[in-house]
């Protein structure tokens, strides 16, 4: 069986989940289950970002220690998966017992390797990034992705990792692999990034002033700089450096990234791979932000909407489709409830669900005795058996298009497709008039098309599409989206 690794960047819990991971964990979960269906063995890793001083801080205000802070807010994360209906099979955590083994074991290869060495610096350091900032990464002297945080200037004595080494090797895997990274103008503007030359980065902080990081082996006054043990989680998670079977099944694989991680994803963690005689991931898209009302969500703004409060008003697929829809998938996207209920509205309660009702309540009143003609894995045969032959190309022409968006990351045009295909079965339903003709092949093909927008479903919507396969099954109609 072919296998297929995803994972996201794993979320710093320093404070609640918010909208914008919703988005990149469910892109994350639509691609997961696309593989599946398609027959693959897939690893679906994401979990929690637990070190560095922003969550030292944090635990500090709130009068926990570190850890215990950890433990009540990854759980938070942790209960996403019932909320947004994800499929992951690994939830790594960076205070792991194994994560934080396998992050001492690549500080030592990259050591071994020469790539890490001391020395003293003193930098502008936003806490919010957890990262270094150059002038040139400052709006009128802040960052421009925390604008309401002071910067924090840091002097001591650290390791650093020899980043200006791979230049040339991070640029001719770019040149060798041109969908490295998705989309193209992220790949351009980390090949610009790299070609004006790269900066050696400190990797590690002096315990006495800040403790709460994994320890560097060899040195009890120094721990791991967040950033450096947090991507190691893409290996650690797949067994690395004991589980060599696991890990070699699956890797390299695809990461799912939002575009402020753009050089510590593309970048920072190849080099590191590099260093540690591992291959570089297969691949790493970027998505966008959320914006609301024009201004991206963000913590330090206070403007973030929390999913679980989105799930419990309208659905968890509701909610799904919206992301997947509403927001670019490489792009930013705007968030209003306005925008919410009008998509919710006029795709789901009077698109998806009204044809099902319809197509439902045709069938009953034509006493139409029908049941699912086959298992999903024959999806691929389904178009021999329709009766109308026009209806045999839409559809066969909505799957190639809607499996090539997929596969290209293309989230909305995949639904556009779909959508499509609701529209046409519409438009078919009023010219033939099957409740007046009863005609059982005109509603033979209609019941086809709408199992087949359940399977074409199942990975943006799975439990839209598993309540319309019961439905279909049962042969008793239910409202799926009611209006609001």
């Amino acid at each position: 069986m072919s296998k297929f690794y995803i994972t996201t960047t794993l979320p710093y819990i320093n404070s609640d989940p918010h909208l914008g991971f919703a988005l990149e964990i469910v892109q994350a979960d639509v691609i997961a289950r696309y593989y599946r269906q398609k027959g693959y063995e897939v690893f679906f890793n994401t979990g929690t970002d637990e070190h560095g001083l922003k969550i030292f801080r944090k635990a500090n205000d709130l009068g926990l220690n570190p850890k215990e802070y950890c433990d009540i807010y990854s759980e938070k994360f942790r209960k996403l998966k019932d909320a947004l209906c994800l499929s992951y099979n690994s939830f790594i955590r960076t205070t792991d017992s194994k994560h934080i083994k396998a992050a001492q074991e690549f500080w030592k290869r990259c050591a071994k390797n020469n790539d890490i060495y001391k020395g003293k610096y003193k930098i502008k350091y936003c806490v919010g990034c957890e990262m270094e900032k150059t002038d040139s990464d400052l709006v009128n002297g802040r960052c421009f992705l925390h604008p309401n945080q002071d910067l924090e200037v840091f002097e001591e004595e650290n390791y650093f990792f020899r980043y200006s080494k791979y230049q040339k090797k991070l640029l001719n895997l770019y040149q060798k692999n041109p969908q490295f990274v998705l989309p193209k103008e992220r790949m351009n503007e980390i090949i610009n990034f790299t070609r004006k030359g790269l900066k050696d980065f400190s990797i590690s902080r002096v315990k006495e002033k800040m403790s709460w990081g994994v320890p560097v082996p060899g040195d009890e006054e120094q721990v791991m700089f967040v950033w450096f043990d947090a991507l190691v989680n893409y290996i650690s998670c797949l067994g690395w450096p004991d589980d060599l079977k696991t890990f070699n099944n699956f890797w390299p694989g695809l990461q799912v990234a939002g575009k402020d991680n753009l050089r510590q994803q593309t970048s920072m963690w190849q080099a590191m791979l590099m260093s540690a005689g591992l291959s570089p991931s297969r691949q790493v898209f970027i998505h966008g932000f959320i914006t609301s009302n024009g201004q991206k969500m963000s913590k330090s703004l206070g403007n973030v909407i929390n999913p679980f409060d989105l799930v419990n008003k309208y659905s968890t697929d509701a909610v799904r489709y919206y992301l997947l829809r509403e927001i670019p998938p490489s792009e930013d996207g705007d968030f209003t409830y306005e925008k919410f209920e009008k998509r919710y509205n006029s795709d789901l309660a009077a698109g998806l669900g009204n044809l099902t009702a319809r197509v439902m309540k045709i069938a009953e009143i034509s006493h139409f005795r029908f049941s699912l003609i086959r298992p999903a894995e024959e999806f691929k045969i389904i178009s021999k058996q329709f009766q109308n032959k026009n209806f045999q190309k839409t559809i066969s022409d909505t799957s190639k298009k809607y499996q090539l968006s997929l596969e290209n990351f293309k989230f909305n045009e995949a639904l556009i497709a779909v959508w499509d295909l609701i529209g046409f079965c519409d438009k078919y339903i009023e010219k033939e008039r099957p409740w007046e003709q009863k005609d059982q092949k005109v509603i033979s093909d209609l019941l086809f098309a709408i199992e087949q927008i359940s399977y074409l479903l199942q990975p943006i919507l799975p439990q839209t599409a598993d309540k319309i396969l019961k439905q279909l099954k049962t042969h008793k109609s239910e409202i799926l989206f009611p209006k609001i």
